[in-house]
């Protein structure tokens, strides 16, 4: 199977057109997400690839350009490549408003200060996540197995089996890339090697001290490393939630690695076992809110005896959402809610399995638990307890 022979992305396509509504859509994700294919399936815009010196020369003189796309749609793919990209779309934005853009560029260009500074108040934003459930389906491939070990970049996902020399490969070219045209950070082994590592033990709470040592470096780098890869959607760095009570985790974050695929390249998996499948779940599953929200407003408690929730989200008038995520329902103990719950008493307590078909509730002591699958995770989230979804 080829990239061309990929369905239309029916949720990405739905999110473009709900979120397009300033003059400009920026819309982010680390390499290889498919971005320029969800660009080109946009079939009512004019297509130009910054990448090809010919788009580039005519987008010398923005106003000209800009004058002759009045009332249309525009996707800039690699707007990056543009001597000053952020003039072209600040002009369109304060200019020309009947214009819209869609523009993508590089994770750096986006983490970039100048860039969002520019922009502030002009753009939308739309985050392009690695594939998620309604991705799977347009790519006629629901294996969940095949989708965790694969990964969520299209490309790999694609292969029918594990194109392990790729993952290498993309880790050197995100370096060359993304990390040194912006950042600048030198001492390239010790980056690489906080990547490995930081991806193996992916998932669990952050101690900048544990990575220092084998990086070879200090402890402020570590910290900044750390920023670098938040900043370029290579991690998801999710923090305790906490309101500073004597008996709760409140700084030490977890750090969650972008995709389930280079999480398992990492740790050497080229097969999964059953006991894999609850860490790379809960990714996955993280991966989808993140998707869904489009922000990184997530959380995970965790008190001082070792009972925790996977995440926690603000949910309506300031009661907070409990989200648990087990590969299978059988395995879920209600410990960690029971706990939360003691503190921060009611909200919605929901628990997302692969292998629940159809929603429920079910009651557990004095709380109730919606049961859900990925599919009916987000009505789940805004689930009152009275009204199903």
């Amino acid at each position: 199977m080829t990239m061309e022979t990929i369905k239309t992305r029916t949720f990405w396509l739905e999110k473009i057109q709900k979120e397009w509504q300033r003059s400009i859509l920026w819309l982010s994700g680390v390499r290889r997400t498919g971005k320029t294919l969800l660009c080109k399936s946009l079939s009512d815009a004019d297509y130009y690839d910054c990448e090809l010196p010919s788009a580039r020369r005519m987008m010398e003189d923005p106003e000209s350009f800009l004058k002759g796309h009045r009332r249309r749609r525009i996707v800039l793919d690699e707007i990056h490549r543009l001597r000053n990209p952020s003039e072209l779309l600040k002009i369109a934005a304060d200019h020309y408003p009947d214009i819209r853009i869609l523009a993508t560029g590089s994770s750096t260009l986006g983490a970039s200060a100048r860039f969002r500074d520019t922009l502030a108040g002009r753009k939308s934003d739309l985050w392009l996540t690695p594939m998620i459930k309604n991705d799977l389906e347009d790519f006629g491939n629901t294996n969940l197995h095949h989708r965790l070990l694969h990964g969520g970049l299209p490309p790999f996902f694609l292969e029918k089996t594990l194109p392990e020399q790729w993952f290498q490969e993309w880790i050197e070219a995100y370096w060359a890339k993304d990390i040194q045209e912006l950042f600048r950070l030198e001492r390239r082994h010790a980056f690489q090697r906080f990547v490995e590592l930081l991806m193996a033990q992916s998932g669990g709470i952050f101690e900048a001290t544990r990575f220092a040592r084998p990086c070879e470096v200090s402890r402020p780098t570590i910290t900044n490393y750390l920023a670098v890869l938040e900043a370029t959607y290579l991690v998801h760095v999710v923090r305790p939630f906490s309101t500073h009570r004597a008996t709760e985790i409140v700084s030490a974050p977890r750090v969650y690695g972008f995709d389930t695929g280079f999480i398992c390249y990492f740790r050497g998996w080229d097969r999964l076992r059953q006991d894999d499948l609850g860490t790379l779940w809960e990714h996955f599953v993280l991966n989808e809110i993140y998707a869904h929200l489009q922000s990184r407003h997530v959380r995970y408690w965790r008190n001082k005896r070792g009972l925790e929730v996977d995440f926690v989200i603000a949910g309506r008038k300031g009661k907070p959402v409990a989200i648990e995520c087990k590969w299978s329902a059988a395995h879920f103990d209600p410990a960690g809610l029971h706990a939360f719950r003691k503190s921060y008493g009611s909200g919605n307590n929901v628990l997302v399995a692969s292998d629940i078909e159809k929603p429920y509730s079910r009651t557990y002591g004095d709380i109730e638990v919606r049961c859900v699958g990925l599919e009916d995770l987000m009505k789940a989230l805004a689930y009152d307890g009275s009204t199903p979804p």
